[in-house]
């Protein structure tokens, strides 16, 4: 199980540049590109489709982690994957067919993501552990980039590592990471850490990378 992978969120990114931006945080040691995906309905905010994605896949060899921010997630998930997606993750919240979905992802050859929101306990998961690849829990409530992380995260993590015994999927935390929390988040279990402003706000993507590459070498 890796210990510390960086996924850089292209919502932050400058749009009208996109492609250099994926070149350049992949050129500063970038281990994934975190794609979050917003359909105006299920968060307040529109974002990338299935074309934006296989334009990447064009650019890129990493990673793609889909992060289905959307209502009716069943409709999407062969459009991503046909589209290159390499990870699919979905809200809990979004579907009463959870169990489904995860199974569609599994079908679609993708690997298998579930997503809580900040406020959503760990108990609308805890009957679907063993069908996924990643949980994937928001620090901050989905649809806007540059919010805060909110604290009472890290004791979710904590109550998720515990409950991973005895399986094998990784932890990602998306919103409001950097380096002032990113070492203590991975010391508690964490995998996978998506960032966005962190990385994006500064012009300097290596240097930008290398800080917290730093705070989770600290952190060991």
């Amino acid at each position: 199980m890796p210990t510390a992978l960086i996924a850089p969120s292209i919502l932050s990114a400058n749009f009208s540049i996109l492609g250099e931006e994926i070149k350049a945080v992949e050129a500063a040691g970038a281990d994934w590109i975190h794609v979050d995906v917003m359909d105006g309905h299920f968060v307040p905010n529109l974002t990338f489709g299935p074309i934006v994605v296989e334009h990447l896949r064009l650019i890129s060899k990493l990673p793609l982690d889909c992060h289905l921010m959307v209502s009716n997630p069943e409709a999407w998930i062969q459009p991503f994957a046909q589209a290159g997606a390499d990870w699919i993750t979905v809200h809990a919240e979004s579907t009463p067919h959870l169990d489904r979905v995860l199974n569609q992802i599994r079908e679609a050859k993708c690997q298998v993501g579930v997503s809580l929101n900040p406020a959503t306990p760990l108990a609308m998961i805890e009957e679907v552990l063993d069908l996924v690849d990643l949980v994937l829990l928001m620090g901050v409530n989905p649809g806007f980039g540059g919010q805060k992380f909110i604290e009472s995260t890290f004791g979710k993590v904590e109550r998720l590592v515990k409950l991973r015994a005895g399986r094998s999927f990784l932890v990602s935390i998306d919103g409001g990471v950097s380096t002032q929390n990113i070492g203590q988040l991975q010391k508690m279990g964490a995998n996978i850490f998506v960032v966005g402003s962190a990385i994006f706000s500064t012009q300097d993507r290596r240097k930008a990378m290398e800080k917290l590459r730093c705070s989770l070498n600290e952190s060991e």
